[in-house]
């Protein structure tokens, strides 16, 4: 891996663990310690992530056209700011308006990040998003452990922390990152499609919204774990410390079963089967958070949930890199991390909704539904590209 990859890597690992000790619990703090609605709590994270959507478009529009660097340094720079308020100010409003601002500023920071792995390391295909996706979940395990022991003494504590790592990465990034604008290629791009050079964008932005349409299903179900499956586990009596393990066993399995994955893909090539194969795992990891009642069945969900996740996640920018046009990389994967925001800002909405005016058990089953949609979604999206493929090449041997 590239040297500047692994800067890359550290990055992303940094601004993960500071992020990790607030996200978690940001529906656990409305909910039980300011005493707002699963609805309400749910209408604030959407707002969160609407304003990530806003963050993902202008950031990856940025990456193509000018400076990743510079980009990314303001994104940083703005988020920073706004944690560092949050540490002294988290009352509703000023939390609410703060937690908006911050999505607003990671949003533009991580289609950068996703479009400089491709654009770093070319030759490293999945390897280049799935090392991204390793970093941004040892973020995850670093930081929901500490986080929850952190707020378990007092969510004041957890304010400053995150500040306090919000700091550190705007540092890291001012000194490390300028060198990586000469390394980058704009025009980056390993789409079958685009090589061929004749298959029009058209047709590969299709294809992006069909694919996106299934990652935003997924989404949506996954972000109940940081939502609803949250303040479930609060009502039946799990300690908070246990659910924030959650997000560690979750973090620490995804970079211990990299061997595992490894031998997986080296098997399964085809990142289109990587995601029927992970969404198959999904299914069964919310069959048994459905009918868990102790932390022990939550754990085992979990586990169950994150080796289907490690088979999902890096498949989708994967694939919109392959239909990526020469010089839309940064886009593209801006719409990736744009759907995946869209699921998690309507994801706790639309479960907290579910949950105020019905039950759990519903919420569970309608989801379980939903999942088989990226089976549908993932058969059909390049359908139309590979016809047109096909048709040109065609049409060049005559």
């Amino acid at each position: 891996m590239p040297k500047q990859m692994w800067l890359l890597v550290i990055a992303t690992s940094i601004t993960v663990t500071g992020g990790s000790f607030l996200w978690p619990l940001n529906t656990i703090y409305i909910h039980n310690e300011l005493g707002k609605s699963l609805a309400f709590a749910g209408i604030i994270l959407m707002f969160n992530q609407g304003a990530s959507i806003v963050g993902n478009l202008l950031g990856g529009a940025l990456f193509d056209k000018y400076s990743a660097y510079r980009t990314i340094l303001s994104g940083t720079f703005i988020a920073m700011a706004a944690a560092i308020i949050l540490a002294f100010n988290h009352e509703i409003v000023a939390y609410s308006i703060l937690l908006v601002i911050i999505g607003f500023a990671n949003g533009i920071t991580w289609p950068i990040m996703f479009a400089m792995a491709g654009s770093l390391w070319p030759d490293g295909g999945r390897r280049a998003f799935n090392a991204v996706y390793v970093a941004q979940n040892l973020g995850v395990a670093l930081g929901a452990s500490i986080g929850g022991y952190i707020a378990s003494l007092s969510f004041d504590y957890i304010f400053l922390a995150n500040a306090a790592v919000f700091i550190v990465f705007f540092l890291f990034v001012l000194f490390t990152f300028k060198d990586m604008d000469k390394a980058q290629d704009h025009q980056m791009y390993t789409s079958v499609v685009g090589q061929s050079g004749k298959i029009k964008s058209k047709s590969a932005f299709k294809a992006l919204l069909i694919l996106c349409s299934g990652f935003l299903v997924v989404w949506l179900a996954y972000s109940q774990w940081g939502s609803t499956i949250a303040s479930h586990t609060q009502t039946i009596g799990i300690p908070l410390e246990q659910y924030s393990s959650l997000w560690a066993i979750n973090g620490f399995l995804i970079v211990l079963a990299q061997p595992l994955l490894k031998w997986v893909t080296d098997r399964i090539t085809s990142p289109k089967k990587h995601i029927y194969i992970g969404t198959s795992i999904l299914i069964f990891s919310f069959a048994i958070g459905m009918v868990a009642e102790n932390f022990t069945m939550f754990a085992a969900a979990m586990v169950i949930l994150t080796l289907g996740e490690i088979l999902v996640w890096p498949a989708i920018p994967t694939l919109a890199s392959e239909l990526a046009p020469k010089g839309r990389a940064g886009f593209y994967q801006g719409m990736v991390n744009s759907i995946a925001a869209v699921g998690r800002m309507i994801g706790p909405v639309f479960g907290g909704f579910i949950v105020d005016f019905y039950n759990m058990d519903l919420l569970f089953i309608i989801v379980l539904g939903l999942l088989f949609i990226p089976f549908v979604t993932t058969k059909l999206y390049d359908r139309n590209v590979e016809k047109e493929k096909t048709n040109n090449v065609g049409k060049g041997a005559l």
